[in-house]
């Protein structure tokens, strides 16, 4: 047995549904992010940057770019014989196979991994926030409160705190109650999905958790609570820094544009704080003659011969003459051909959008087939999607992955509608 103090366990298995078609063949943890990322990349660095080098990745739903990306955790520092990081997928057992239940089933079900270390105590992570935070700092706080639980929480707008677990504490920071999700809430101290526990003590509850066939099996809605109402050690740890939940439309393209402002809230040329991740084998990115780039993120292996302002470019990107990019997130080797527009629009990976066209036109129509996603005036086109010449797209539109010309039946998609692969609606 290999004895470690404190290992991860980092939830990459969410759908990301409210991320539309950007999550259509991907978790939402392997979603790109800030010209070169995948939004695990800031969990996992911070546990290495943190001095902790053994985590479990817990993968569910389409984890084959997931598991590719991490693979065995170099870039990280992670590829060790004793640690590193390991990736946990549901498995098929004696009796039946099991997906995980919530995320206090998933923790349960590598109850075994977890054993092989004999930590003291266990970081609980999601795969699938951006933020730059030193766990051993909330570890020495949980350590001098002698904490059963400690759970790091940050203050969000009284009008958004509904959507969060919160926290009520008295001013020592002890916790006296949790609220998953309120509707009046007492106060704005937000989960941010970040637990430190006691091993011995998690262990006790997830075992008895998983007694219980009406748990939902959820940290939030079970684990936590139910340790409260045992009367445990719980201590809210407050958080100062940059976190983002980007788990919509909207909070990506924001959180993305964050990144080239001026001062930028996040800043990702912390040499003191490096995020890691792969790197793509490609050549220096290359600004031609009739290039204008202005406040803009370009990564490697670009080739740029039209106008990009407050935009960003991942790897690969080709955008050639009289094209004009603005408020936009290019993904990976896409090409955008002559004299097309773009405003405002979040374009995936291998894409190829006609030349003579326009993207992120007309009026802000939420859009008509899930307007609970599309409503924010962004238009989002899928993976691999071939856009003919002369299209006009307006706002609010998505387009689906691996649409091929033959898909438009027009060439112009007003604001709020939608083009499916074959024609077909999901």
């Amino acid at each position: 047995m290999i004895k470690k103090e404190m290992i991860a366990l980092l939830l990459a298995g969410g759908q990301g549904s409210r991320l539309g078609v950007l999550t259509k063949s991907v978790a939402k943890p392997a979603v790109l992010y800030g010209g070169k990322y995948r939004i695990i990349d800031f969990s996992l660095s911070n546990c290495i940057n943190s001095g902790i080098d053994t985590v479990g990745v817990l993968t569910q739903y389409q984890p084959l770019k997931l598991n590719s990306h991490i693979g065995i955790g170099k870039p990280w520092d992670m590829d060790r014989i004793d640690g590193g990081v390991t990736i946990l997928s549901p498995y098929l057992k004696a009796e039946s196979g099991e997906w995980f239940k919530g995320t206090a089933n998933a923790v349960f079900q590598n109850i075994h991994y977890i054993d092989r270390y004999s930590p003291e105590y266990v970081i609980i992570l999601s795969g699938d926030h951006i933020y730059k935070m030193d766990y051993s700092k909330m570890l020495d706080f949980h350590k001098e409160n002698n904490a059963d639980a400690t759970i790091s929480v940050i203050n969000v707008p009284y009008e958004e705190a509904s959507r969060y677990g919160i926290m009520n504490c008295h001013e020592n920071g002890n916790i006296y109650e949790f609220e998953e999700k309120p509707k009046n809430p007492k106060s704005t101290l937000a989960s941010m999905g970040v637990y430190i526990f006691n091993w011995k003590t998690l262990r006790e509850y997830l075992i008895k958790d998983d007694e219980c066939p009406d748990s939902e099996s959820d940290f939030g809605k079970n684990i936590i609570p139910a340790m409260l109402n045992d009367g445990k050690s719980m201590w809210a740890y407050q958080f100062e820094g940059y976190w983002r939940d980007v788990g919509t439309i909207q909070a990506f393209w924001e959180s993305n544009m964050d990144l080239v402002g001026r001062i930028p809230p996040f800043n990702l040329f912390d040499a003191e704080w490096k995020i890691y991740t792969p790197n793509p084998v490609k050549p220096a990115h290359y600004i031609g003659s009739t290039a204008c780039v202005k406040k803009s993120m370009i990564a490697e292996g670009c080739t740029i011969y039209g106008t990009v302002i407050n935009s960003i470019l991942f790897p690969g990107v080709v955008v050639e003459e009289d094209v004009v990019i603005e408020d936009s997130i290019i993904m990976s080797n896409s090409k955008i051909s002559r004299n097309t527009s773009i405003k405002k629009c979040i374009i995936s990976e291998f894409v190829a959008v006609g030349a003579d066209s326009k993207l992120g036109e007309g009026e802000d129509i939420q859009n008509e087939y899930k307007p609970g996603i599309y409503n924010s005036g962004i238009t989002v086109v899928g993976e691999e999607a071939n856009i003919p010449d002369g299209v006009i797209i307006g706002k609010n539109v998505m387009i689906d992955a691996g649409v091929s010309s033959e898909d438009f039946d027009s060439l112009n998609i007003v604001s709020g509608k939608s083009v499916f692969k074959g024609g077909v609606t999901e």
